[in-house]
């Protein structure tokens, strides 16, 4: 219907900017062309995020155990702060630099003001701002893809404060900064102003997830998906092609900086970006994910141990949208996550592949969107305002009463399963052990400077701070074997060594390196830290170089 008012009080918009439609959301709020002009959108998140900064952030330095993963992206951090390079030790394309660039940035004032600051327990304070843009824009997306506000409440506070994203999210892993920029890549997707710009924008946001974790290009398939769905009809197809286009160019600058470095191929005396593709894409297995004698099935019960809702809901979410979704508008408008959860299921139930602990950080926030979608397809389909033609009242109540009767039984299961889990999150000391062997070195080696000693990575920078010499003093245990430029400067392997300090990860992965091996088996513990499995030994080598 045409308006009669003078068109200086009722500008038309745009079509490219109109919002989406009141008719496309499950609930009693349209999503707000600009989320920064709704007051209770910003109440609502601002509330959700300070709740998600206090449970991840008490006593984040102390749980979970620091791990070796954690050591060496903040060392190979330092090393760019330093400027020594890209890497504490010889970069070999491992993993694109841009993750632990980022890294050096987010601890470069902390490490400025106090160097003894850039160890893994104090700078896993910097994730926190990584968990605060990635809640964010996990709340931003839900409301862009049409979900009411209570619902895309929900899928930030799941995404949030699950036992397992607490955990998983506090550690110093790049495929936390690798999802914030996925997801921003799915917000601009999916933004309601569908200025061209956006889906370019979403394009580059897209090659910076990828440069910053590789892993993270099989979820592109869903962002084209959600570009496409939410795309402006007349501008699609251009929009399209320019954000694959931007996302080629940005992602090829990786290959051309180790084709100008000589490196892109294999050759004498250098490492090589072919290398580091083939070592990543022919690493040993970690067996079936479902086969109770693989390594897999062990990481998909870590994963359960912490939190069965969001992964197992999450999932069956996911199909139930995927299945749902001609007959469902929500459905319809959370196709791009739906299909990111299936496609990330699909990779880890393939046989044989590889399987890490944090692998499943790159599934949080779709599991968590598209389960507080799911949830609120069920609630709207339940709690729709007006009754069916000829329906009851009794029935009508019998349906809202059903609808009270699961949600209370829903929350009767998660909030004290999740409970104990963040209790333990916030509580827990599994580090003290790591503590007291960097103090006992620092304080009962006599002359740091010249000794030598091989730590795993969650150690190198607690020992360089101590006045160890970083890389050739204290040793990064696995390039005593594999590193040529350290393997030479053992002439005599481990009886050029004072000491090793034997943590979990030294002693799990000691049986593949001939020099480590040796030296456990040649050392005495001199001070031991902790009890059982997760004990640390400091072995003081017999017949070594001190």
């Amino acid at each position: 219907m045409t308006s009669t008012l003078p068109a200086v009080t009722t500008p038309k918009v745009p079509a490219q900017r109109r919002p989406v439609p009141t008719a496309g959301s499950t609930g009693r709020t349209s999503p707000p062309l600009r989320l920064l002009s709704s007051r209770p959108d910003l109440l609502l998140c601002a509330v959700l995020l300070l709740a998600i900064l206090a449970v991840q952030g008490w006593n984040i330095a102390d749980y979970p155990t620091l791990s070796d993963d954690e050591g060496t992206y903040l060392a190979q951090a330092w090393a760019v702060q330093e400027g020594r390079g890209l890497a504490h030790y010889t970069y070999w394309y491992d993993h694109p630099p841009l993750g632990w660039i980022q890294i050096a940035l987010l601890t470069w004032i902390p490490s400025a003001l106090d160097p003894g600051l850039m160890t893994v327990g104090s700078m896993r304070v910097a994730m926190l701002l990584v968990s605060a843009a990635s809640a964010v824009l996990v709340y931003v997306l839900g409301r862009r893809l049409s979900l009411p506000r209570w619902a895309a409440g929900l899928g930030m506070a799941l995404f949030g404060l699950s036992p397992l994203s607490v955990v998983l999210q506090r550690e110093i892993f790049l495929d936390n900064i690798a999802v914030m920029w996925l997801l921003l890549a799915f917000c601009l997707a999916a933004s309601p102003s569908r200025h061209l710009w956006h889906h370019f924008g979403a394009g580059l946001a897209a090659a910076a997830g990828v440069l910053t974790k590789e892993t993270m290009l099989v979820v592109l398939p869903a962002l084209l998906v959600t570009m496409w769905r939410h795309g402006h009809a007349d501008t699609r197809k251009f929009a399209l092609t320019g954000a694959v286009t931007a996302c080629t160019l940005a992602g090829l600058s990786y290959p051309l900086f180790a084709l100008l470095k000589g490196e892109l191929l294999p050759g004498a005396g250098h490492v090589s970006l072919w290398d580091g593709i083939k070592y990543q894409m022919a690493r040993p297995g970690s067996g079936f994910i479902l086969d109770p004698g693989s390594g897999s099935y062990g990481v998909l019960h870590s994963w359960l141990y912490y939190d069965r809702v969001l992964p197992v809901g999450g999932l069956a979410g996911a199909l139930l949208l995927l299945v749902v979704h001609r007959w469902s508008v929500t459905a319809r408008a959370l196709a791009g996550p739906a299909l990111a959860v299936v496609i990330l299921a699909a990779v880890a139930l393939r046989p044989g592949g590889y399987l890490p602990a944090m692998y499943i950080i790159g599934a949080l926030p779709f599991l968590a969107l598209v389960l507080a979608g799911a949830t609120a397809s069920v609630a709207h389909a339940a709690l729709r305002r007006w009754r069916a033609e000829g329906e009851r009242r009794a029935v009508t109540g019998g349906r809202y009463a059903l609808a009270a009767v699961l949600a209370l039984a829903a929350g009767a299961y998660v909030v004290p399963k999740w409970y104990d889990g963040d209790r333990t999150a916030v509580t827990a000391d599994a580090n003290a052990p790591y503590r007291q062997a960097s103090k006992w070195l620092g304080r009962e080696v006599a002359d740091p400077a010249d000794t030598r000693v091989l730590v795993d990575d969650a150690l190198w920078l607690d020992l360089v701070h101590e006045g160890y010499r970083p890389g050739l003093g204290v040793i990064w245990f696995y390039k005593a074997d594999l590193d040529p430029a350290v393997t030479k400067t053992l002439p005599h392997g481990w009886r050029d060594l004072d000491y090793v300090v034997a943590s979990p990860t030294v002693r799990r992965d000691a049986r593949d390196l001939p020099n480590v091996r040796a030296a456990l088996r040649h050392s005495t513990p001199v001070a031991v830290f902790g009890t059982g499995a997760d004990r640390i030994e400091i072995r003081q080598i017999a017949g070594g170089a001190r």
